[in-house]
């Protein structure tokens, strides 16, 4: 009879400690916060060496080197032809390709028969970024405008030209002698500068680049929180990817990041999601993606425990 007893006091006990345990091991205890490491090595830099000045902002330039166009109807022979002109000149001297399009475009030419004078000069016409979307690197010109004020003269399109190099981001220039001189004349070249820059800053492919902009974590007991931003920095539209996050080394999550358009981002909450290691140290978060990016070295973040409460 002692023993049954002593059994059944000893199954008891072990039974209320299992429980006990089970309780602990689920049932938040304290709370861990995480603080981020490195952001992923940033390796990809671009600079156009001797661009300072030339454009209106810094690496300015559209997504792609082949760039849509749209001439409006009301624009005259003379003027569509000096346009569709200007075009070729610069694909013979760049790299950048110009196609019509019908709708949608890129840069959207039209023309008036307006008088209009700036300083005693008339002006034949004016163009130049409508639409600017800033990222860590470039800022992506996603539609230009150029309107034609008046015949050209010239033997060769100078003003169509002209404006075409600003709606490309293009300032005016100093060189009388040069095309973006803001007073022009016939005999104005378009000289190597702008060519060398245009071909530059187009070497650089039309990818996406997706990256963290800012990521912050912290587990009570051993159920984690999540709150990450992710912002495409680069010259193309991303698709689908994928967020993955792995606490020391173990993957726990899978989840699906929506398409992100130039210039944009998501924020991406996880709450209470549970972790099975008893203690864990380090945190990382990565983006998985099977399209071609700028840099995919920044596609991960680490964070470690910074201490607990």
């Amino acid at each position: 009879m002692f023993w049954k007893i002593a059994t059944g006091t000893i199954s008891f006990i072990f039974i209320i400690f299992m429980v006990g345990g089970i309780f602990v091991y689920f049932l938040p205890f304290e709370t861990t916060y995480f603080v981020p490491q490195s952001f992923g090595s940033k390796n990809y830099n671009f600079s156009v060496d001797g661009n300072e000045g030339m454009q209106f902002y810094e690496n300015l330039r559209y997504r792609d080197k082949r760039i849509s166009y749209r001439i409006e109807n009301v624009c005259n022979l003379n003027r569509k032809t000096d346009m569709e002109g200007a075009f070729q000149i610069l694909e013979d001297e760049t790299v950048l390709d110009f196609y019509p399009v019908e709708t949608d475009e890129e840069i959207f030419v039209t023309c008036e028969d307006k008088i209009k004078v700036e300083e005693r000069f008339f002006v034949a016409g004016e163009g130049g970024p409508t639409n600017i979307t800033k990222t860590d690197r470039f800022n992506v010109i996603l539609h230009g405008g150029i309107l034609l004020l008046k015949n050209n003269d010239c033997e060769r399109p100078n003003v169509a030209t002209h404006e075409l190099l600003h709606a490309l981001g293009f300032d005016h220039s100093a060189n009388r002698n040069n095309i973006m001189n803001n007073i022009s004349k016939c005999g104005q070249t378009l000289g190597e500068d702008i060519p060398n820059a245009i071909n530059n800053l187009y070497s650089v492919e039309s990818f996406a680049d997706l990256s963290f902009e800012n990521v912050s974590a912290s587990m009570d007991g051993k159920y984690l929180n999540l709150n990450i931003s992710v912002r495409n920095h680069g010259l193309g539209d991303a698709g689908e990817s994928n967020l993955v996050v792995y606490a020391d080394g173990k993957e726990i999550k899978n989840s699906e990041i929506s398409p992100i358009k130039i210039g944009h981002g998501w924020t991406i909450t996880i709450g209470n999601l549970f972790v099975s290691q008893i203690k864990v140290e380090e945190l990382k978060v990565e983006i998985v993606s099977n399209f071609g990016e700028l840099d995919k070295e920044n596609n991960n973040a680490t964070l470690q425990v910074k201490g607990k409460s």
